[in-house]
């Protein structure tokens, strides 16, 4: 499986995993709900479990997916100041480029 995480959203993520109460989680990436053939993405902080794969990406994040769920394969972390503060999650090698 891949992860891409862009340098805007690294940065917020590393700012996140150094607040004290995270020790011991890591970033993950999960299915809010899907539909056709796209999903909708969210994040938060989890340890891994027995269906996940941890991701090692360029940026030093590691990010937890469920290896059972296809279309998180590809998924790509970003981090918008405009139109609206807040991180964007896509997946281009699934056809999906944001929201709709």
């Amino acid at each position: 499986m891949k992860c891409k995480i862009t340098r805007n959203a690294a940065k917020k993520i590393k700012e996140i995993l150094a607040q004290e109460d995270t020790e011991g989680k890591m970033l993950r990436v999960f299915i809010t709900h899907a539909h056709g053939d796209h999903a909708h993405y969210g994040l938060d902080l989890d340890t891994p479990g027995e269906n996940d794969e941890i991701i090692h990406t360029d940026k030093e994040i590691d990010v937890i997916l469920d290896k059972t769920q296809s279309l998180l394969d590809g998924v790509k972390i970003d981090y918008l100041y405009l139109p609206e503060e807040g991180f964007v999650i896509t997946n281009p090698s699934k056809g999906n480029h944001g929201d709709h």
